[in-house]
């Protein structure tokens, strides 16, 4: 991290993120090219990060507006006519001049991008449109506003979408096993003993060069001073517990909390931990082999071999391991993410396997990573042991616990429910074991809140037996379909398609800007398309005001039941049936401490916030599911905006004179649609999560309170102060819906701007831009369309069937 970032955070009045992006090392060249994804894990509130991309927005805006072809020449988007005749006749000499400069520009030879149909890869045919457009790029010197603008729309050809799988499941399923057989890396991840586990997230990738390597993130030396002090507290509250009635069986895993403690001070300082202070603790001695912790840089470890790697990292992975009992210290206390990189692996170019913990992380970085990364992914696995998969508790649990995260909170499109081991089965045992998963699936209401019976899946594999090759049992194995389901993500099909659309519209627009005897057909135009965009934004707001209006009366429903029905609820929760008091205080005083939430490393978590919310998200969550659908293809907003259109293509055959920018305007339309329809998936799930967010937000105080108690009584008296609060504070719930109306608003009022914005200033340079100097782009015009009728199957050919 440079100062300029530090800076610029400071002055943004955003320091309380300063060491997340420290922790990343986000420099000033990074900074401008972070992603919404990237920018979501930096900045886990809604709230600064809103301020954050507003103000790096405007910082874009102003680099791009200080750079010095921006400012040589400044000709507006629409001549003043009152324009003198002294000013006319300077443009025109500055015209003349960048159109002798102009001149001077050659296209590259055509041959160097002219190709057979059909006889290219999309693979090729993407590298081929690319190095026209940078070619073509170089070639506008930004001199004018509509250089400008042709320069900064190929920069937004440049997308990339990186698909996550998220791969779940208890302790001995299989996780390690399965992942190695996908990628055919048998050693990659170490699977060990039932006992020995994998304790942080695994990022699995690809890697252009030819080495393995696993970049080490570590968690920031304040972050691991704060959690030791937290461990510590742990340790000394089961100590002293003056509420345990000597019953241990808490039924739900209430010592969870002082095992995970002592597990991780343990594997890091031995013994050494019982008598040191937290501070003592922090002492360099401990960290010498890892001098990247304390310097908050990644730690990058290389191999010629997946086994190589594999025993170079597992150290900083898993909490013990029969195959590496000579490893005397463990670091994976401090390490926050893994990313294993495999080289020479296509299933994984745009796919990206996440090893995951089932329930995140007591840490709240690492956590806030955990959900990132849960919340991010298009798919996700369930590995369960087959001969209990339709009963495997915990593999449900894991599935329930995570549904919210996943659905309507997420992005997730497709589960799979992957039973291992499967090569001790016969088929007929096989199908039956699948429908049994089937109609447990059918019974868990929570889960099918989320996610359709279309979107869940079950697979039978066997690691073991896939491994063998070609002596392999094709009927106990499934494996080559989960590698078909990472293929079709990693299908790059509709990136080549929106990549070379684009690129087709704007050279049109280049080579129609070259025109000039049209003025008459292109005004009649200009004015017939300012109609057209208005009325269909119109439409488009009146679509989205009705949902917003629908999600009103079910939140009201929600409102008025929590109100009446919240105490109930707590009462469920603060006195559990199956929990003794002495378990309970333990698994209450961890989760006043971090904000209403316990997240054992087993067994199911304890959430108040989403306890209390629950009302309120049920009351939406059908409709929820059905207006912000995690297949983009589906369309948001029930398809409105997909329904938005200016129908070009039914005037071109009128308006043929100007039929180029139409075409531009026709992809531009595409594009904008594609990227809103992207904008709204994660904006949506913010606007779900909003709800249990203003719960938290309301009970924040209450958990301070309750967690500062000590000694005996400590159990009954946080019992009285959350339900005191509770009961004072039931205006949450009204404040909760508001501030989810609020944001739905916020993004109506984002959808409508983006779509009148972009296409006005589109029509705008289409239709409206005084004369200036461009290149000729003919030849590049015909290989892009060529290439551009390929990837349509020929579908475009007719409509399009201009000469260039």
């Amino acid at each position: 991290m440079d100062d300029f970032v530090r800076n610029k955070l400071t002055e943004w009045k955003l320091s309380e993120w300063i060491e997340a992006f420290e922790a990343q090392e986000i420099d000033e060249e990074s900074l401008y090219h972070l992603d919404d994804q990237e920018i979501n894990q930096l900045i886990t509130k809604a709230g600064p990060r809103v301020k954050f991309n507003n103000k790096l927005k405007l910082l874009k805006e102003e680099q791009n507006t200080t750079q010095p072809q921006k400012q040589a020449v400044n000709i507006s988007v629409e001549d003043s006519p009152s324009k003198s005749e002294k000013e006319i006749q300077k443009r025109k000499r500055k015209s003349d001049h960048l159109q002798g400069e102009f001149s001077q520009w050659q296209p590259a030879p055509k041959q160097q991008y002219n190709c057979t149909a059909g006889s290219q890869s999309e693979t090729e045919i993407l590298s081929d449109v690319k190095d026209i457009m940078k070619h073509v790029s170089e070639g506008l010197h930004g001199r004018d506003k509509l250089s400008a603008f042709l320069k900064d729309k190929t920069k937004d050809l440049e997308t990339e979408k990186r698909h996550l799988v998220g791969v779940f499941g208890k302790t001995g399923a299989g996780k390690s096993s399965l992942i190695n057989a996908i990628i055919n890396k048998k050693g990659l991840l170490p699977s060990g003993s039932v006992s020995a586990c994998t304790s942080v997230m695994i990022k699995v990738e690809a890697t252009s060069g030819s080495k393995y390597e696993a970049h080490i993130e570590f968690i920031t030396k304040e972050d691991w001073k704060s959690e030791l002090k937290s461990l510590k507290e742990v340790l000394e509250d089961n100590d002293d517990n003056d509420d345990d009635d000597d019953d241990d069986d808490d039924g739900g895993g209430g010592n969870d909390d002082f095992f995970d403690a002592d597990e991780k001070l343990s594997a890091l300082y031995g013994e050494e931990w019982k008598e040191r202070s937290p501070h003592n603790l922090m002492d360099n001695k401990y960290f010498i082999d890892i001098p990247e912790f304390r310097t908050s840089k990644t730690k990058i470890l290389k191999s010629d071999s997946a086994e190589g790697l594999s025993e170079k990292f597992v150290k900083y992975t898993r909490s013990e391991s029969n195959e590496t009992e000579e490893v005397k210290r463990w670091y994976w206390p401090l390490v926050k993410c893994v990313t294993v990189k495999v080289p020479d692996n296509d299933f994984l170019d745009h796919v990206t396997l996440v090893d995951l913990p089932a329930n995140g992380d007591s840490n709240r970085s690492r956590d806030r990573m955990w959900t990132g990364f849960v919340a991010s992914c298009s798919a996700v696995w369930i590995v369960t042991e087959m001969n209990q998969a339709a009963s495997e508790k915990e593999a449900w649990e894991i599935l329930e616990n995570a549904s919210s995260l996943l659905g309507n909170g997420g992005e997730c499109q497709q589960i799979h429910f992957i039973c291992t081991k499967s090569d001790h089965e016969n088929p007929d045992d096989l199908k039956k074991i699948k429908s049994a998963v089937m109609n447990e699936f059918k019974r868990r209401k929570l889960i099918k809140n989320h996610f359709s019976e279309d979107s869940f899946k079950v697979f039978t594999v066997s690691s073991t037996e896939f491994l063998k090759g070609e002596n392999a049992n094709p009927d106990h194995n499934e494996i080559p379909k989960l590698k078909e389901i990472l293929k079709n993500l990693n299908d790059t099909h509709s990136e080549t398609l929106n990549y070379v659309s684009g690129a087709y519209g704007i050279l049109s627009l280049i080579q129609g800007a070259t025109i000039r005897e049209v003025v008459e057909q292109k005004n009649d135009l200009y004015d017939l398309l300012e109609g057209k965009l208005f009325i269909q934004l119109n439409q488009v707001k009146k679509a989205i005001e009705k949902i917003i209006k629908a999600f009103e009366q079910r939140l009201s429903e929600g409102v008025e039941k929590s109100q009446n029905l919240c105490e109930k609820k707590l009462k469920s929760f603060l006195h559990p049936s199956k929990m003794s008091d002495g378990a309970f205080h333990r698994t209450l005083k961890s989760a006043v401490r971090n904000d209403g939430i316990q997240k054992p490393k087993k067994g199911k978590p304890k959430n108040l916030n989403v306890t209390l919310a629950s009302y309120l998200t049920e009351s939406i969550d059908e409709k929820f599911r059905k207006t912000f659908p995690n297949d983009v293809k589906c369309g948001h907003f029930n398809g409105a905006i997909d329904a938005f259109s200016l129908s070009t293509d039914s005037l071109i055959e009128k308006y043929k004179d100007v039929e180029l920018q139409l075409i531009f305007l026709q992809t531009e339309e595409k594009k904008i649609k594609a990227k809103l329809n992207k904008t709204i998936l994660t904006q949506k799930k913010l606007i779900y999560n909003s709800l249990t967010e203003t719960i938290k937000d309301n009970m924040k105080k209450c958990y301070r309170e309750a967690a500062a108690f000590e000694g005996r009584g400590t159990l009954k008296k946080m019992r009285h102060t959350i339900e005191r609060h509770v009961h004072s504070r039931k205006y949450m719930f009204e404040e909760a819906k508001n501030a989810m109306l609020e944001q739905l608003s916020d993004l109506k009022e984002t959808v409508l701007r983006t779509l009148e914005n972009t296409m006005k200033e589109s029509i705008d340079f289409s239709l409206k831009t005084e004369t200036c100097s461009l290149p000729d782009v003919s030849d590049h015009l015909q290989v892009v369309k060529k290439h551009y009728d390929e990837l349509n199957g020929g579908q475009d050919e007719k409509k399009t069937n201009h000469t260039v």
